[in-house]
């Protein structure tokens, strides 16, 4: 907001761009009237003035067309002021009342503070606000509104592990934010679609989409958040190609730049933030465990568990519990580990967090696979695959080896592949929590 001291400044700025423009208005005015008096004078005692004429007409058209030239972006500035005017006014009541309630209901999500509500309000409401953002013509006088509704389903859709609404969404946000100018709104977006296609295995397009939320950047109040959740998505991208690639240097090189990226997001992350501290350090566990090294893992989700702990953060607490029990299991402690597996199970199950507790219960069912116990295998595995929303490859393998003959399936790099195939998915979701919610 304008103080009133800067109003004067401002408007004291103006006046002399405004009476440089004025000259030239002025002057072109004067040309025409001197030109015209001056020619009659002159046919009148020389008979001669046709040339004056000529002259001050010239001059006349010069300094109009310069006028002209200095004032269009300030009347193309007003058009788009009196513009975006018009459409603020025509505003929706259906979407505002929508955003206020999903707002206030993502606030539970997740936390100790009525999460199993939330998640059920949103499996009830999710086709409704997914409707109503379909419907919306885009239009300035929507942009917050829709922003909110669209920040609100990314964190339910990323809890479920969902693509693919994911990326429309994105896509709906953008052509609004297309329609009112509004970059940080196509900022946003193009950060969301990467996130989407990182989900569905486009790396490709997904690194295309972060180089686009790059280039509209903005220097709005979001500005540092968005810069954040880019380096956070970075970071996953390069789990995600270390996971395709083959051991060696090239696998060991991706994931050392997954920790310098969380590095900088963990130093450049916008003010103090329970809930980003948490996800960032998740996230490096998740790089310890990549580089099979257990204990540094355990360093960084010992103060996970703290953090989200005080800050009612039962999915952060489940999550980091959940890869505490995959540090125990390399370390060759499967009680241990399977301890913590029940725990980050039963947490998931207080706040209806159905893809936590579905790999939970498959990591318990494969320790118990390996350790021969088939009947009790194959109730925890059906159980994991019943509350899955995408199949698991890594799953599977494990079922068929509960049903038919009990040897597990061969994994390379041991520890690492233990984890279950979802488990980086949700994170970047964790740290946009910080920003998008303060729009």
């Amino acid at each position: 907001m304008t103080s009133p001291d800067e109003e004067p400044k401002q408007e004291n700025k103006e006046r002399p761009t405004r009476r440089r423009g004025d000259f030239f208005g002025i002057s072109a005015l004067a040309s025409a009237l001197l030109s015209g008096l001056a020619g009659e004078r002159l046919s009148q005692s020389l008979d001669s003035g046709g040339w004056v004429r000529v002259l001050g007409l010239s001059l006349t058209l010069i300094f109009l067309l310069i006028w002209a030239i200095y004032y269009a972006p300030t009347v193309v500035a007003a058009y788009q002021r009196r513009r975006r005017g018009n459409a603020a006014v025509i505003v929706s009541p259906a979407l505002n009342t929508a955003a206020e309630e999903a707002e206030q209901w993502t606030i539970a999500l997740g936390s100790d503070a009525g999460g199993m509500a939330a998640a059920e309000w949103y499996s009830l409401n999710e086709p409704r606000l997914r409707e109503l953002l379909q419907s919306e013509k885009p239009r300035e006088g929507i942009a917050d509104d829709f922003a909110r509704i669209c920040d609100a389903l990314e964190i339910w859709y990323l809890r479920r592990s969902d693509p693919g609404p994911l990326l429309e969404m994105s896509e709906l946000l953008k052509a609004v934010a297309d329609a009112c100018g509004r970059r940080d709104l196509a900022e946003l977006a193009a950060a969301r679609a990467a996130t989407a296609y990182r989900l569905m295995g486009d790396l490709e397009s997904a690194t295309n989409r972060l180089g686009v939320s790059d280039n509209v950047a903005t220097h709005s109040r979001t500005a540092a958040a968005l810069t954040t959740r880019r380096q956070v998505e970075r970071a996953l991208l390069h789990l995600a190609h270390a996971e395709q690639s083959p051991s060696g240097n090239e696998r060991d090189d991706l994931v050392l730049n997954a920790r310098d990226r969380l590095d900088d997001a963990r130093l450049n992350r916008p003010g103090p933030d329970l809930a980003a501290e948490v996800a960032i350090y998740i996230n490096r566990a998740i790089v310890h465990l990549y580089q099979q090294d257990a204990e540094a893992a355990l360093d960084q989700l010992r103060p996970a568990v703290a953090r989200a702990r005080a800050a009612g953060d039962v999915s952060g607490q489940a999550h980091a519990l959940e890869l505490t029990g995959v540090a125990a299991w390399m370390q060759r402690s499967p009680h241990e580990a399977k301890r913590w597996w029940r725990h980050a199970e039963h947490l998931y199950s207080e706040i209806d967090e159905r893809e936590g507790r579905a790999r939970c219960l498959q990591h318990l069912g494969s320790a118990e696979v390996a350790a021969g116990r088939l009947a009790r295998a194959r109730n925890l595995l059906e159980q994991s695959a019943l509350l899955r929303t995408s199949e698991s490859e890594l799953l599977t393998k494990y079922l068929d080896a509960a049903r038919e003959t009990g040897t597990p399936p061969v994994i390379v790099d041991d520890g690492r592949a233990a984890v279950a195939a979802g488990w980086i998915r949700r994170m970047v979701g964790r740290v946009r929590d910080h920003f998008v919610l303060d729009r």
